[in-house]
């Protein structure tokens, strides 16, 4: 199957769940593929098995935030931990009018994110190496795909939490989690919002997958 024919699958999967996408948007979303296949061969920062699901596994993942919220024109986003750019970059191309910061510790894995924004024309991306308990800026969300403990990362990046609303849902954290984690949320009680990606998408790797909203 060539790289072409696997792309436009690829698409057919994401028109399928966002409607209404710009020539534009579509455009960067088919060019994912090859962009990370290309700098996985240089810098492994997507498992070989996975990188032929990408666009399940890790695209449509991240976008499950989107799916959530519709994020207002000037909203202020850091993705904690983005590793290859997930779920920032997915989320820059569907808002592009919102504002990405991704930061990650590994210089490497930033590389990588800051080749694929540039390649894509992502001008609402910013990367830095850096750990979010050094930030001392505002965002009105900080999103990540489970890099710790819940309890352990809303400790950390609590701080940088914007406390002016833009949105309809509250500022906080949104966060990509698998598996069981009911003992990590109970000391936020009610507070924290978990929504089953299955609401969402059809695909069984979806089936233990679930997005956590904590205001804050």
């Amino acid at each position: 199957m060539t790289d072409a024919i696997v792309s436009n699958l690829y698409m057919t999967i994401i028109d399928h769940y966002f409607s209404g996408l710009s020539a534009t948007q579509q455009h960067q979303f088919a060019e994912l593929l090859q962009l990370y296949i290309d700098w996985n061969a240089k810098i492994n920062v997507i498992s070989r098995k996975d990188i032929d699901q990408l666009m399940v596994h890790h695209v449509l993942h991240s976008l499950g935030i989107a799916k959530f919220i519709r994020f207002s024109a000037s909203t202020q986003i850091l993705d904690v931990g983005t590793g290859g750019g997930f779920p920032g970059i997915p989320l820059a191309i569907m808002f592009p009018d919102v504002q990405f910061h991704l930061v990650d510790s590994i210089g490497k894995k930033i590389k990588v994110v800051q080749g694929v924004a540039d390649a894509l024309g992502l001008s609402n991306v910013t990367a830095e190496q850096a750990r979010v308990e050094q930030l001392t800026g505002k965002y009105d969300f900080v999103v990540s795909r489970a890099v710790t403990a819940f309890p352990d990362f809303v400790a950390l990046s609590r701080h940088v939490i914007n406390t002016v609303q833009h949105n309809a849902v509250p500022n906080g954290i949104l966060y990509l989690k698998g598996g069981d984690f009911d003992a990590e949320l109970k000391p936020f009680g009610r507070r924290a919002v978990v929504v089953s990606l299955t609401e969402y998408f059809t695909e069984p790797f979806f089936e233990t997958k679930k997005l956590i909203h904590l205001p804050l």
